[in-house]
């Protein structure tokens, strides 16, 4: 039986799906929660990452690796998300603001980045971002 790679340096490349990297990002923007895209071991030179929502932080316990969405995606994408502001009629507000935030995950979906930094162990290494669908 082969021994499971609790090493995230086998990491070459990683599959994201961009809605999975967007809908992360809105996550911990407009919620309490944190959302990141994980991947888990065992691990090898591709890897799927997934979204996952938490409150405590089980990476340690599991082994997993938790990559921030806003690493993943543009950096102009990532300031061009639109902000709340609940100036005049509270009704309007909310629904200028979605409107906004459906046309910003259009875009951001088209902006995920080509590689990101991953930390495993002592070292930082550029791996590979591939896009799903």
């Amino acid at each position: 039986m082969a021994e499971k790679n609790a090493d995230p340096s086998a990491i070459r490349s990683l599959a994201v799906s961009p809605a999975d990297v967007v809908d992360a990002y809105v996550y911990t923007q407009e919620n309490p929660g944190q959302a990141v895209l994980r991947v888990t071991p065992p691990f090898h030179g591709r890897m799927r990452a997934r979204l996952h929502v938490y409150r405590v932080d089980d990476a340690p316990l599991t082994g997993a690796v938790h990559l921030d969405p806003a690493e993943i995606l543009e950096e102009a994408v990532v300031a061009d998300y639109p902000e709340y502001t609940a100036d005049g009629d509270p009704k309007r507000a909310r629904k200028s603001h979605a409107e906004a935030l459906e046309r910003w995950q259009e875009d951001a979906r088209g902006a995920i980045v080509d590689s990101i930094s991953l930390q495993t162990g002592s070292e930082t290494r550029e791996v590979t971002v591939k896009t799903l669908g």
